[in-house]
């Protein structure tokens, strides 16, 4: 254990004094509902149990009797329903009254009584203990011998944390915390001794403030959370996706830019191929706002019709042809899309009734060859959508996401800048279609300059075959889910000196030290409500837990409490995003979109954040950490499931 020493000034001390008057309570009452606020606000709980002492000397016979009759008791203190502190402090008052009216019962009998399991790593009840020394001190004097107190540091902390009040003859407070060194380091007990100062200045100047309101964290610690870590801005220039492959192909039009089994196409190559397509899909009536479904397999064809929908200014809508028949039918009926682009081979996957473009029909392919390979400029703007994507629903019904154009540009740049991605590199398509993950391997293997590898569903399975797919290919960038590292050996041929990316579930430190030897391991994290991801950690090293990271270029994260307050270092909140990364909502959900999409009081006016349900906390060093859900979301092999839809 450790100590170390603070002061209440004397204006705040004279202020707590005129609040205890006010609401017929003690100086230790306004002490304790200041100390229960901030253990709440630093993510403590809102039932807490806080120790506390009393002389033991109720009775006048025991006022000459010299002994040790001091107990401890155990003040539960409520804060739920983030009361305002006078109203917090009438609960305080009232528990306490009722504490003291037991405060003979002796302490080992109360742990008896109430079955509390016993620990030699901590006190049992609480770990929080609060004393307000307010006696006068006791002077020594023998003859010509003087005596003085004099504070020791034994080195040994009691209880996790233990604050000492002192009133001063000239006023104020001074103040002794003594903490854990095993569950604190100094400059942490430091910063909970200026917080719990601050809280006290608070309450004294403005007792009717609610305590969600308080403000715990300094200026710096402010400034710190919500600015310097919180975002990352970078100048880039806002391109849609289609003006973004333009670039590409106008940089290095006979470079490698889509590889496959037995063959390649140039970035001119794809061009062409995907002009034409989307000329025909404008001849069909595809233009901005509107939606073309691709029931496609693993192929070229997906990369071709991607870009082909862009260049014609609408969006893509992935539907696996696996995917069961209902909820195919449920996607296309809630999205309606202009069209349906399938093949042949799995065409009868597609309900009946639908307007269906079979790319590999012959009367298809004659009309899209007969298409000019001019130049096509996508009418398509930032503010269109791009994507479409169903992530699952908790009333049972999945939800399309509608992801724009706006954060395409700023996601490349974070891509390009944290993954040294661009020609001469190769990116492996492992993703699905039907996840967004897809989108980011087209951006980093497509825009960026290097070339995309696609590849057929059965050499992509985890194991040797997805090996021989890395090495054969030469794959330098990849994406693989935690459950994909699992099944799998980092064997030294695999993605030597490349960047292997983890994302959809959370990395266990296990799997990330045995893949980060011999290639750059980055942990990523982004909900499907943003443009893929959002965060991407350094590389890693060791077998700790890894971080989820810092922001990518111009997204602002933020990890907020109840009240959308940011909450200090190390303390579990809410993860909100904010930037250009965010999608527009959910497709005909504008209740829900109200619900998770809200107004960003910490960003530009007008703004707006997502709220992702995951809880995260800020490390000292900046990075951010997952700390598991606040809902009843979970994660299987990297689908997010709501319970509701099982």
């Amino acid at each position: 254990g450790a100590s170390l020493r603070f002061t209440v000034p004397p204006e705040v001390h004279d202020g707590l004094l005129a609040l205890a008057r006010e609401s017929r309570a003690t100086l230790y009452m306004v002490a304790q509902a200041g100390l229960a606020a901030l253990l709440t606000r630093l993510g403590a709980g809102e039932d807490l149990p806080i120790g506390g002492v009393v002389a033991g000397r109720t009775d006048e016979a025991l006022d000459e009797l010299v002994g040790f009759f001091v107990n401890t008791v155990v003040l539960r203190t409520d804060t739920s329903g983030d009361p305002t502190f006078r109203e917090l402090l009438g609960r305080v008052r009232e528990s306490d009254l009722a504490a003291f009216a037991h405060q003979d019962v002796p302490f080992e009998r109360l742990v008896d009584a109430v079955g509390a399991n016993r620990s030699l790593a901590r006190h049992p009840l609480f770990q929080v203990m609060l004393v307000l020394q307010n006696t006068e001190q006791a002077r020594f004097a023998f003859a010509d011998l003087s005596a003085d107190w004099r504070w020791v540091d034994a080195g040994v902390a009691k209880f996790d944390l233990s604050f000492e009040l002192t009133e001063q003859a000239e006023g104020g407070l001074a103040g002794l915390l003594e903490y854990s060194s095993d569950l604190f380091d100094p400059e942490t007990a430091e910063r909970i001794c200026e917080r719990f100062v601050r809280v006290l200045a608070a309450v004294a100047a403005e007792p009717d403030q609610r305590i969600g309101r308080i403000e715990v964290l300094g200026a710096a610690e402010r400034r710190q959370v919500l600015e310097e870590w919180s975002s990352a801005p970078r100048a880039v220039e806002e391109l849609t996706a289609p003006e973004l492959f333009a670039a590409r192909v106008a940089a290095a039009p006979d470079a490698p830019a889509v590889l496959f089994e037995g063959g390649e196409l140039s970035a001119a190559e794809l061009d062409v191929r995907a002009t034409k397509l989307a000329r025909h899909l404008v001849d069909l009536g595809v233009g901005p706002e509107t939606f073309v479904a691709l029931a496609l397999p693993r192929s070229v064809d997906v990369v071709v019709a991607v870009l082909a929908v862009w260049k014609a200014g609408g969006a893509y809508l992935p539907v696996d042809p696996a995917y069961p028949a209902e909820r195919i039918s449920y996607m296309l009926e809630d999205a309606r899309p202009r069209l349906v682009l399938t093949r042949s081979d799995v065409a009868d996957r597609v309900p009946a009734g639908r307007p269906v473009v079979v790319l590999d029909d012959p009367a298809v392919i004659a009309a899209v060859e007969a298409q000019s390979a001019a130049e096509l400029v996508s009418p398509a703007r930032l503010s269109n959508p791009a994507y479409l994507i169903y992530t699952s629903g908790s009333t049972g019904r999945p939800k399309g996401v509608v992801v724009s154009h706006t954060g395409v540009a700023s996601m490349l740049a974070g891509q390009v800048d944290r993954l040294e991605a661009g020609p001469g590199k190769r990116v492996l398509q492992f993703a699905s279609p039907s996840f967004d993950a897809a989108f980011w391997e087209l951006s980093l293997g497509l825009f960026s300059g290097a070339a995309l590898v696609v590849a057929p569903a059965d050499k992509l399975l985890p194991g040797e075959e997805l090996a021989q797919a890395l090495t054969g290919f030469g794959v330098t960038h990849v994406l693989l889910p935690p459950v994909v590292l699992a099944a799998m050996e980092p064997a030294e041929d695999l993605l030597p000196g490349g960047w292997l990316v983890s994302g959809g579930e959370a990395l266990s430190g296990e799997a990330a030290g045995r893949w980060a030897t011999g290639r750059h391991l980055v942990n990523a994290y982004g909900p499907t409500e943003a443009t893929v991801a959002v965060t991407l950690s350094a590389a890693l090293s060791g077998t700790a837990t890894p971080p989820i990271g810092t922001p990518l270029a111009n997204a602002r994260l933020y990890v907020l409490d109840s009240g959308l307050q940011p909450v200090a270092p190390g303390v579990v909140g809410e993860l909100y995003i904010a930037g250009p990364a965010l999608a527009r909502g959910y497709l005909g959900r504008p209740d829900l979109t109200g619900e998770r999409f809200v107004a960003d009081p910490h960003g530009p006016a007008g703004s707006r954040m997502y709220r992702t349900g995951d809880l995260a906390r800020w490390g000292a060093d900046g990075q951010l950490r997952y700390a598991g859900r606040a809902d009843h979301q979970v994660q299987l092999r990297g689908f997010r499931i709501e319970l509701g839809e099982v």
